[in-house]
């Protein structure tokens, strides 16, 4: 039995985790968490904290972990470099899964991405479309961040110099190093992604689309569960799916 604690338990992804958690006998939830709540009082009733609250609470919750000695889920995306460093540094006290996406979908499409990056080669432009629903505070998305991070990777550019967040006006040409990305916000969207590769004469797009928060609840809950058999380290979900 492992034993969960949910923060940030009254958000869309905590109530969805709160359902999916019901349904598997081999999980307790010890403890849910939200703003005002006090994670001291129930830390010691968990093995593992899933963090789902927002991007500058994560770290506080994370030097909690790593003073109780308790895993560590972390599904919170819109992290500064700074709140990153901080939560990175815990990883030689606590075993912390940190991932932008849940779903082993998008996790497919992550691999993916990086295969097709590799195969088409730079003869291809690289755009990153992703859509969310209106209320989303943080834009790009942590999943459409994690796929200009494997396309700049496997290009060995720098994010910071070739992302295009959009364009407008006169831009002139395409440059062949540049990355476009396009965060569309609108309805109730749960979560689309797609990556385009575009040459002359074909395109290839990898899309993921989302229809339930269920699959991303369901993901972390597995993460949960594989986590709390870990050394302490830093992991992602491809760690958790075998995929690396």
């Amino acid at each position: 039995m492992t034993k969960l604690i949910i923060t940030g338990s009254k958000g869309r992804m905590g109530q969805m985790l709160l359902a999916c958690a019901a349904r598997i006998p081999e999980l307790q939830v010890a403890g849910q968490i939200d703003q005002g709540d006090d994670l001291v009082r129930v830390i010691s009733q968990g093995d593992v904290v899933i963090d789902f609250s927002f991007h500058n609470v994560t770290p506080s919750v994370a030097q909690l972990c790593a003073q109780h000695k308790k895993a560590l889920v972390i599904g919170t995306t819109g992290h500064s470099e700074a709140e990153k460093s901080q939560i990175s540094n815990l990883k030689s006290q606590i075993p912390i899964v940190w991932a932008s996406n849940y779903s082993t979908g998008v996790n497919t499409l992550f691999w993916l991405t990086r295969k097709a990056a590799e195969i088409l080669g730079p003869g291809f432009d690289l755009e990153v479309v992703e859509m969310h629903h209106r209320l989303k505070k943080d834009a790009p998305s942590g999943t459409a961040t994690t796929l200009l991070e494997i396309l700049g990777d496997v290009r060995k550019v720098q994010l910071k110099d070739a992302l295009r967040h959009g364009r407008e006006g006169i831009v002139g040409e395409r440059t062949d190093s540049e990355i476009g990305v396009h965060a569309l916000r609108g309805g109730d969207v749960v979560g689309d992604h797609t990556v385009i590769f575009a040459a002359n004469g074909e395109r290839v797009e990898l899309t993921h689309k989302a229809s339930s928060r269920e699959t991303f609840a369901n993901g972390a809950l597995r993460a949960a569960q594989w986590v709390v058999k870990q050394k302490p380290g830093l992991y992602d979900m491809q760690d958790v799916l075998g995929l690396k």
